[in-house]
């Protein structure tokens, strides 16, 4: 039995490893995990992970959960190229500081965004409140601003001259505001210019690829989520948003 990556592509982490893997040609079977229909609630996904999330890796025996630990397991197994996770001290320390500070910055208020205007619309049948859409708007700026600042400031890339795990990761998080409507690059031009040099850097086609799916989630409709999930995921976003 080969690499198996258990993945849903509406998932920013899930990205993040299919555009890895697939830029740096590291062999696996894509087991497609549709969150919208339960699949990763059933006893065989559970077998993978106990936790019932995606994304997931079975390698033979030996599974595993996290999107950074599978990254870097990915990293050390098919010893990819240096500048994905540098062997410099201070080059992987500053890879690790963002992959550190962005779960509850970046990926927070970029998610809630993507909820608030994309999901949850869909799932209550009613608009977030204006006032609520600014203010998760105004939260994301803030954690934007910091980006620029603290960890993109004026280099090519977050650790240097060139991209390391903490691009990917951070640009497949902000895609997810982008997808849903509301476009952070339009006014940032060191974003933009960045965002540029990261998908240079695993491949335009393979970056557009791996997004096609959430580019088109405007177009998602009640009735593709299964029934039994509906009332559970719509209060767990009216807890978040």
């Amino acid at each position: 039995m080969g690499l198996e990556l258990y993945l849903d592509l509406l998932s920013q982490p899930c990205r993040a490893l299919y555009i890895f893997a697939r830029s740096n040609n590291i062999p696996f079977e894509f087991k497609r995990v549709q969150l919208r229909k339960g699949q990763h609630k059933t006893e065989e996904f559970r077998k993978v992970n106990v936790l019932m999330k995606v994304p997931a890796l079975r390698d033979g025996s030996f599974t595993l959960a996290e999107s950074i630990a599978i990254l870097l397991y990915l990293v050390n197994k098919f010893k990819t190229p240096d500048h994905w996770y540098p062997s410099d001290l201070q080059k992987r320390a500053r890879v690790d500081e963002y992959l550190s500070w962005q779960h509850a910055n970046i990926r927070a208020k970029g998610s809630k965004l993507f909820l608030s205007k994309v999901l949850l619309p869909l799932l209550t049948g009613q608009p977030l409140p204006p006032e609520k859409l600014e203010f998760a708007i105004e939260e994301l700026n803030i954690v934007l601003k910091q980006f620029e600042e603290k960890f993109l400031q004026d280099k090519p890339f977050i650790a240097g001259s060139e991209i390391s795990l903490a691009d990917l990761v951070a640009l497949v998080e902000l895609m997810q505001p982008v997808c849903a409507g509301y476009d952070l690059f339009e006014e940032r031009p060191k974003l933009m210019e960045w965002r540029k040099r990261v998908e240079e850097a695993v491949g335009k086609q393979l970056f557009q690829e791996a997004h096609e799916e959430i580019m088109n989630a405007k177009n998602l409709t009640a009735d593709q989520f299964a029934p039994e999930l509906m009332e559970n995921f719509k209060q767990q976003l009216l807890k978040q948003v």
